[in-house]
Formats: C-alpha cells, structure tokens, sequence
C-alpha cells in the first residue's frame, strides 16, 4: 500500500478543488447557508500517531448526519443490539434521506436502517437519560472521549435554525410515534431536541479525523490503548457507514472509494481505512444527493491511487 506525502495530499486537493463549482451549499438548515463554497479539506490521522493536513482544515462545521454513526454506538451500548434492531432495520433503504415513504408502505413500519432520518431519530429515542439535556450531556461527553477528549461545543445558531425549519423531521418523528415505533413513554418533542443538539455539534476535520480513527481501530483507542466501544459494535457501524453512510450514493462510494464513510450535509465527511487511517473531509459543496462533492472525489482519488479499497 503506498504512503502518503503533505505535497502529493495537497496536489490531490488542489485537484478536486475546482469540483466544487458544481455543487451548491445546503440551504435547507438556513444557517448552513453561510458555509464557504469553494473550502475544501482534509486531516489524516494514523493509528501509529502521524498527522497530515492539506487545505481548509481550519473550517468549523457541524456535524449533522455524521453524528448518527456515534449516537447509534451509545444506544448500543445503552441498550444492546437485539433491542436496537427491534426498532430500527439494517437495510439500505434506496430513498432519500428524509423520506417517509417507506415507513407507511412497507411492514413493519420501522425505519429501514439507523443512518436515514426516521432511524436516526429513532436511535435518539432509545439513549438514556431523564431529559433532553441530559442525553445531549451524555452525547457530548462520548462524542468527546471518542475525539480523544477534543473540546466539542453546540452551535446554538445551527441549532435553532435547524430546530425552527425542520418541518420534514418533525413529521417523521410524529409518524413513527403513531406507528408506535417511539414508545408511549417517549415525548416527540424531546426527542428532536436532543436529534438537533447531536446534529449541530461543532467540529473540525481534525476532530471527525480522531473519532475515526477509534473506529478504524475497531474501538480501542490507539494513543492510550483503551477500549471505548465494543468491537462488535464497530463492526456493525462500520457496516453501515458501507451500505448506507453516504445516502443513496453509497453504493456508488462503495464501487469508486471502497472505504466505510459517513457525510453530512454541512460537507463534513468522516471516513478510514482499517488499522491504518482516521480521514476527516469539510467541503460544503454539495452533489445533488447532499454528499460534498469535491470530497468524494478526494477520497476516490486517494482511494484508487493508494489501494484503500475494502474490495
């Protein structure tokens, strides 16, 4: 497998930068707006402790559907993985992210996998905790510990952008309490202001490059050694991240990149390459399934150029 220099690292961006143009930033979230268009970046961070960056890497984004991947270790390890699966399905689902589509036509009414909307607010549902604010507390020390202790704050303004237009979200999440997929004890409202809480977590490409590496570790820590989520769990998101992690594009990530990858709609991408790599991408401009479009062309030309397929 080839190694990786900062001046070949910095050529590959300088490269897919300019596919940026094509692509538009989010708009749905109004606050997202704001994001810089053109930005393109990246951190690598290796399991043997080395670090490399090229670009924008300064950028703060947000989470948003990244955070999906981690909510669902916590609410596997809250509850483990018979309950989970009770609740949620593991299939892709073919729609797009925010569809309810199949909730209605196809039984039993669950949401087909954790890393659509509808599962993910689901998986919201099933974290401990007595309160809204408790849960987010919860969330934000495992996302930091994850981050190796990182600093993590909310972004207050994305949240309430995202809390006052998320008309779509609020509609799944009252559709899957009359489905009785959320308990009779749940309340809709407190679930979506934790979802919005874990959405709007703020991070660098440094950040989601260190809480991939955990996972590219599966789960242990490789600066200390410790152990922070069951390896089968990591299996299990990992698998995810494969089938489902860049939403209906997945498969076509999968057959260019090869590599278990999760984006959100800020242009973060959190991605790895097993016992080897942690990647962090922001790239706001998005294709027309909301992935960052200059940074899947980053990651499938590093991919093809350094035999990261999984394939």
């Amino acid at each position: 497998m080839a190694e990786i220099t900062p001046e070949q690292l910095q050529t590959w961006l300088n490269h897919s930068r300019k596919y940026a143009a094509a692509g538009e930033v989010a708009s749905y979230i109004p606050e997202l707006r704001h994001a810089p268009r053109d930005a393109l970046g990246i951190t690598l961070i290796g399991c043997d402790g080395r670090s490399i960056t090229a670009g924008d890497c300064s950028v703060p984004f947000t989470l948003q559907s990244i955070s999906k991947v981690f909510t669902l270790l916590l609410a596997l390890i809250d509850n483990g993985e018979a309950a989970v699966f009770a609740k949620v399905g593991m299939e892709p689902s073919g729609d797009d992210y925010n569809s309810m589509l199949k909730l209605e036509l196809v039984e039993p009414g669950i949401p087909f996998n954790p890393l659509i909307n509808a599962g993910a607010i689901t998986i919201t549902s099933l974290i401990h905790g007595p309160s809204p604010a408790e849960k987010t507390k919860r969330i934000m020390q495992f996302f930091q510990e994850i981050a190796g202790n990182a600093p993590l704050r909310i972004n207050e303004a994305v949240y309430h952008s995202e809390a006052e237009t998320a008309h779509r979200n609020r509609s799944l999440a009252y559709f899957l309490k009359d489905n009785a997929v959320l308990g009779d004890d749940i309340d809709v409202e407190d679930v979506l202001e934790t979802y919005f809480n874990q959405c709007a977590i703020e991070v660098h490409c440094s950040t989601l490059a260190r809480m991939a590496l955990v996972l590219a570790n599966n789960g242990v820590d490789p600066h200390n050694g410790r152990t922070l989520i069951p390896r089968r769990y990591v299996q299990i998101a990992k698998t995810f991240m494969v089938t489902c992690g860049m939403y209906n594009a997945s498969g076509q990530f999968a057959i260019r990149a090869g590599i278990a990858a999760k984006s959100g709609v800020s242009g973060g991408i959190l991605a790895l390459v097993p016992q080897r790599w942690g990647i962090g991408v922001i790239g706001p401009s998005l294709d027309r399934k909301g992935n960052s479009i200059a940074g899947i062309h980053l990651l499938e030309t590093m991919s093809a150029a350094l035999d990261w397929s999984l394939f």
